[in-house]
């Protein structure tokens, strides 16, 4: 293999192939150590590449194809709504998922409150600020804010924000209690709770297991405990007309579907498949008082 750009992005994509991982890999982190987009990478595929940045890249590719490190992790970032969020081990890596997920409460807000000024949202669980600064940034009627239970997680968050050029208030706290002991209200709740079963941790990708945080991934024994609890707390800081937006494992949106409507008497509550026809999102449209006479 000689250091042209081509040849090593050829050999990586074999490597790749051969040990069961995406060959696309080899773009992103060449591109990565290369600094460059896509399109530079495409017209320089004829240029030499230097021997300490190419043994930099393939450390990084044995990273990922012996010890799984996921290549967000190698990179520092991932794509989400169209921005790049800076992500490390203390966070979850942002899926496209989660991506529908804040579509549909934009969407939502739109409907359930067609004349407002100012609206408060709070994201719970913000991990990497992904959902938080998101709907910041693309509805400025929207007073964010976001909890997290591990500073450390909110100092990723932070700089995201500040990166970014997003408003988004920031507290460390455990769910809901933050707002529940000061009195707040608010009229979205947003979050992608731990929503992963205990027993089925052991069958995680390792990719996801050995180097994703497992505070971010582990909701208990059937993986609703969060859920659950949302249940208690929700009533006390929601206002009567409110957007609650939980994403959901697979296979759970029945269950948190009937938690919703069991907490909120004639709420309107909605389960939404993803793009891959999977059911993973779940919305409670709370749009009258009567489901508040029972708090």
């Amino acid at each position: 293999m000689s250091n042209k750009i081509y040849e090593v992005l050829n050999w990586a994509s074999s490597f790749l192939k051969e040990n069961g991982k995406e060959e696309n890999v080899a773009e992103l982190l060449l591109r990565h150590h290369l600094n460059m987009t896509r399109a530079q990478l495409f017209a320089h595929l004829r240029d030499e590449i230097g021997d300490k940045i190419k043994q930099a890249f393939i450390a990084d590719l044995q990273k990922h194809v012996y010890e799984h490190v996921p290549v967000q992790y190698l990179t520092g970032c991932e794509e989400f709504y169209g921005r790049s969020f800076l992500v490390n081990k203390e966070v979850l890596i942002p899926r496209p998922e989660t991506e529908e997920l804040v579509a549909g409460v934009l969407r939502r807000i739109k409907k359930l409150f067609p004349e407002h000024d100012m609206l408060d949202v709070v994201d719970v669980g913000t991990g990497s600020g992904a959902i938080a600064i998101t709907l910041a940034l693309e509805n400025k009627a929207l007073r964010v804010s976001t909890i997290d239970i591990a500073p450390e997680s909110i100092q990723v968050a932070k700089e995201n924000a500040s990166r970014l050029g997003a408003e988004v208030e920031f507290i460390c706290g455990d769910l809901l209690q933050p707002f529940i002991q000061t009195g707040r209200k608010v009229d979205i709740v947003v979050s992608n709770p731990p929503y992963i079963p205990e027993s089925d941790i052991a069958f995680l990708s390792p990719v996801v297991k050995n180097h994703e945080p497992l505070r971010a991934l582990v909701g208990g024994k059937d993986g609703l405990d969060f859920y659950r609890r949302f249940m208690s707390e929700l009533p006390l800081v929601v206002k009567e007309r409110a957007l609650i937006a939980f994403e959901v494992g697979v296979g759970q949106a029945e269950a948190v579907a009937g938690l919703l409507r069991e907490t909120f008497r004639g709420a309107m509550v909605e389960i939404v498949y993803d793009m891959n026809g999977k059911d993973r999102m779940v919305y409670a449209e709370l749009l009258d008082k009567s489901w508040s006479k029972n708090v």
